[in-house]
């Protein structure tokens, strides 16, 4: 009888999306085959404390969350350094990690680098793939650089911030923009900008999340299409899936996306022009490669009213809540959610097992020999 793999599944986190990577957490849960996999919990609390099997389940369950946090803060000593780790201690026969946290902590290289250091399997891409994802300023100079369409944008912080009024935005992208943080996801501090009150309210709102915003030229209405891939080496593209907001929303955001999103139109897979679909599919392929992707990834793009697509941006960790495309796409491209899952075990399992390979050269460098100072007068 094959022997079960012991699967972390780690959610939560101190990031926006703290209760979308719980939805998503119990789905991949459900769809873990029970038969071939034991499967603990921990959750990363809002203050990015990482929770034991018991309390996690617990919250997994249906506790209140933030009764279950105090508790657990209580037999605690927070003032010591590596307090937010320690649960680390349950976890010594896990196999492979599998993180369902997005946006910070989960997406940003931040757990990829704690479990290279425990020197265990993960599912994912590793720590600069998934950093360099994550900010979506690094992510369009490399695909600028890789010669993938993407928008033209500029980077205003707070020490730019006055080199860039609307007026400037305005003469270099044009009068609709969209105020991006640039270490974000889900929508959250972005806002659609059409003059110069817009802007600065925008700006405002969006430096609560980050000190680098993008400001990105706007595409007037258009469609927005998402692609799944999966794969390490030689990944492979799912069909597209496109979403369409209620005629009155701006864009897909943080509301239409997981408070309400009865009036979203999901269209799976999407009906495009042959040339479109396998440009889409050619620039998405590209994009996961350049940036050094593994596991999964899903890749969102806007095409306008001229059937040109722009690649917007990838997603590390994507959703897999009731509404999330990433498994959706696959479900309509022949593979099912439990078979989702297994495939990106042993990809995370085959990437370790190829990383492990690689060899370092330990020298001993003996006695040190250095060379005569030679002191210059000014």
């Amino acid at each position: 009888m094959t022997k079960k793999l012991n699967i972390a599944l780690l959610f939560g986190g101190n990031s926006s999306e703290h209760d979308v990577s719980k939805r998503s957490a119990h789905n991949i849960y459900d769809a873990l085959d029970k038969d071939k996999y034991n499967v603990s919990l921990f959750m990363f609390t809002k203050d990015g404390v990482l929770l034991g099997n018991s309390a996690s389940q617990r919250i997994f369950n249906g506790d209140d969350e933030d009764q279950v946090v105090q508790e657990e803060y209580q037999k605690m000593d927070l003032n010591q350094p590596l307090a937010p780790i320690m649960a680390l201690n349950e976890m010594k026969a896990v196999d492979l990690f599998f993180p369902v946290i997005h946006g910070n902590l989960g997406e940003d290289g931040t757990v990829q680098g704690l479990f290279k250091l425990l020197k265990k399997p993960y599912v994912g891409s590793n720590i600069a793939a998934s950093a360099m994802a994550f900010d979506k300023d690094l992510t369009k100079k490399i695909l600028t650089e890789a010669g993938i369409r993407n928008t033209p944008y500029v980077v205003v912080t707070p020490e730019n911030r006055a080199d860039y009024p609307w007026a400037k935005v305005e003469e270099k992208i044009g009068g609709l923009a969209f105020v991006k943080p640039a270490k974000q996801g889900s929508s959250v501090g972005i806002h659609k900008v059409t003059n110069a009150e817009e802007y600065e309210k925008a700006l405002d709102d969006a430096f609560k999340y980050d000190y680098k915003i993008l400001v990105e030229q706007g595409i007037d209405h258009p469609q927005e299409v998402e692609i799944s891939i999966l794969g390490n080496e030689h990944p492979v593209a799912s069909k597209l899936g496109a979403v369409r907001v209620p005629e009155g929303d701006s864009f897909y955001n943080y509301e239409n996306k997981f408070v309400d999103a009865s009036g979203v139109v999901f269209e799976l897979p999407v009906k495009l022009p042959e040339y479109l679909t396998e440009e889409i599919t050619s620039m998405a392929l590209k994009a996961y490669k350049v940036l050094g992707m593994k596991g999964m990834a899903r890749i969102d793009f806007l095409v306008d009213s001229n059937n040109v697509p722009y690649l917007g941006e990838p997603n590390t960790l994507p959703g897999f809540t009731n509404i999330s495309l990433y498994p959706q796409m696959w479900e309509v491209s022949g593979i099912g959610y439990s078979d989702l899952i297994d495939r990106l075990i042993q990809l995370g399992l085959e990437e370790f097992d190829r990383n492990s390979k690689i060899k370092y050269d330990f020298r001993k460098l003996g006695e040190e020999k250095v060379g005569t100072k030679k002191y210059n007068e000014d």
